[in-house]
């Protein structure tokens, strides 16, 4: 009996140690490209869904205002999803500046308030390019000209950016930095394999036409989250080599860690519950080969105070995640200009096992509370 659960773990243990392998080649596969100046041409869409924002979205506006990107090509929409602060307030004082607020007055309940919100931004737009970022981000002011740079002179028909988390106040928010950048370059490196998975919406451009050629989000509506990575996996169906991961620092988009546990965990089960409508199975099958890896290392680590060989077991699984981890992460961070956070790995590794069951459990058997609302 022994034999064979160790035979299980020890395979789990390598399946992880590949798929690591498998997002390091990736990658290292997105060469950074080199935008040339060109005489642009695309009208662009920025897009912004926001609810009870008011403490933070002047700074976004500002920076969406600031860009370089020619002014007479750039459409900005902010769409107010029913707040009750004072954010419709401050996106109207920018009206001035071309800055369109379109307010949902929606009489029945609906569980993916932002997908109207985006879907309704796209009807009502005039863009060529839909570029899609969240009501509490930043950028420089090179952000959206990287962007069509890399979209006129490469012609993909979706482009996923990066995105970071800044200002860290404490050490938990710097150790969500370090998994948020494992997030976000594990759906790098997919693309630069060639494989569409996962992205973030915060920073994150398609073609209109494209949007309606998949049916925007229908079939994908039932869910409060998945406008980015669901939208995703429907386009990579039809236009599988067409979708890039623009791996630049000047398209980098910043956000902010949770303040507390509560709230990471609800923006965690949040994520966790699309998981469920990945079209690719492929990619659930091995996010279910990695949540087995990490429930077996729990149990090992249980199981070390009653006998000294599943310690060893543990040993050589922790160990194992922990070098290849590094190896993946290192160049990343160097990438977000933050490699002082691979120190913390030490820390997050042993944590990321008990989170990651945890939220693997919960993703999609509980309801989540999102901009105030309990949603699934």
């Amino acid at each position: 009996m022994i034999e064979i659960y160790s035979i299980i773990a020890l395979s789990l243990t390598g399946l992880y140690l590949l798929i690591l392998v498998y997002l390091i080649i990736g990658w290292f596969s997105l060469k950074r490209p080199r935008l040339a100046p060109i005489s642009f041409k695309t009208k662009v869409t920025v897009m912004v869904a926001a609810r009870n924002e008011e403490e933070k979205i002047a700074l976004t506006i500002e920076d969406i205002l600031a860009q370089d990107y020619p002014k007479h090509l750039t459409e900005i929409i902010f769409v107010d999803d029913h707040s009750t602060d004072r954010t419709a307030e401050i996106i109207r004082s920018y009206a001035a500046q071309g800055v369109k607020l379109l307010q949902l007055n929606e009489d029945k309940p609906l569980n993916s308030y932002k997908k109207k919100a985006i879907a309704e931004a796209i009807r009502l737009s005039n863009g060529e390019l839909m570029v899609a970022t969240d009501a509490d981000c930043r950028m420089g002011p090179q952000w959206l000209s990287s962007i069509v740079n890399y979209y006129e002179t490469r012609q993909p028909v979706m482009i996923s950016s990066p995105v970071t988390y800044f200002e860290e106040k404490s050490l938990f928010e710097n150790l969500q930095t370090l998994e948020f950048a494992y997030l976000v370059a594990m759906g790098a490196s997919f693309i630069g394999n060639k494989r569409a998975s996962t992205c973030n919406g915060a920073n994150f451009a398609y073609r209109k036409d494209v949007f309606y050629e998949v049916g925007g989000f229908k079939g994908i509506d039932d869910l409060a989250s998945g406008d980015d990575e669901l939208l995703l996996q429907k386009v990579a169906e039809k236009h599988p080599g067409k979708i890039a991961f623009l791996k630049l620092r000047e398209a980098i988009v910043y956000t902010h860690a949770k303040a507390n546990l509560t709230e990471f965990l609800n923006q965690r089960r949040r994520w966790a519950s699309k998981s469920t409508k990945y079209k690719d199975k492929k990619i659930v099958a091995l996010a279910v080969g990695i949540w087995l890896f990490n429930v077996l290392m729990l149990v090992n680590a249980c199981l070390s105070f009653y006998n000294g060989w599943f310690f060893k077991l543990f040993l050589i699984q922790f160990c194992s995640k922990f070098i290849f981890e590094a190896m993946f992460l290192i160049p990343v961070t160097r990438f977000l200009k933050r490699p002082n956070l691979i120190g913390l790995l030490i820390l997050l590794s042993p944590i990321h096992i008990i989170y990651f069951v945890y939220v693997g459990l919960i993703g999609n058997t509980r309801k989540y509370v999102w901009k105030g609302r309990t949603v699934r």
